[in-house]
């Protein structure tokens, strides 16, 4: 019973980290904003042809982007705890985590259009929209939450 007790807090430390994320981190917010648009479109219209073998590896791009935003946030965290000093090792240490979540991030990028270059799909999607101009307000309703989330949704003070 010991076991599955500590197998369930576990998973609750994970989910509070994740938490931790949202709460207090503008990049993971923005990551997070990219991808609810980017699977929004793909699970909502049919405009864009997509194998799984090719909705797997945005799956895949999208978690190392995620997963690479927390650790570097954790690295960062962790050389602050040691020193609040410029030393040189962690400067490096917090240059190289955020050059990793670069890496990530572009070649993400780079996955999606590969893989949703679809002119026509960018087509049907605009006329979508062109004939449904109650659409164009719904958008512009959720660029407007999403972008309070991003920038005004940060929780200040303690970390």
């Amino acid at each position: 019973m010991k076991d599955v007790e500590s197998l369930f807090k576990s998973f609750l430390y994970a989910f509070k980290g994740f938490g931790w994320m949202v709460t207090h981190e503008r990049n993971f917010r923005i990551h997070l904003t990219c991808l609810v648009y980017m699977f929004y479109y793909l699970l909502r219209y049919d405009f864009f042809t997509v194998s799984r073998t090719e909705f797997a590896i945005l799956l895949l791009a999208s978690g190392l982007v995620i997963g690479g935003e927390m650790l570097n946030t954790g690295i960062e965290k962790a050389d602050d705890s040691v020193s609040k000093e410029r030393k040189h090792t962690i400067e490096v240490s917090k240059d190289v985590s955020a050059g990793a979540v670069l890496v990530f991030a572009v070649f993400a990028v780079l996955c999606g259009v590969v893989i949703l270059w679809q002119p026509e799909a960018f087509k049907l999607l605009f006329n979508h929209y062109a004939e449904n101009p109650l659409n164009i307000a719904w958008f512009a309703l959720s660029v407007i939450a999403f972008t309070l989330f991003i920038f005004k949704f940060e929780k200040k003070g303690k970390d």
